[in-house]
């Protein structure tokens, strides 16, 4: 019985370790798309103050041609 509960024994450890396997796969690859994500973050918003600065300056010109027609 004890070689019975010996082999039960490793049979879940080895399901442990593939599972620790499997999350760490996953883990991974989650820290890469969150990585991904941050940097097309940071990409739109650097295009997001680009565009607001430029419409600022548009409206600036056009308040200035209001002002001297």
């Amino acid at each position: 019985m004890a070689e019975n509960q010996l082999k039960e024994l490793e049979s879940k450890i080895d399901e442990l370790i593939a599972l620790c396997s499997e999350l760490n796969r996953e883990n991974q690859s989650l820290k890469a798309d969150g990585e991904h994500w941050h940097h097309e973050r940071q990409s739109l918003i650097e295009n997001n103050e680009l565009a607001r600065t430029k419409v600022e300056a548009v409206i600036g010109r056009l308040q200035a041609l209001e002002q001297n027609p």
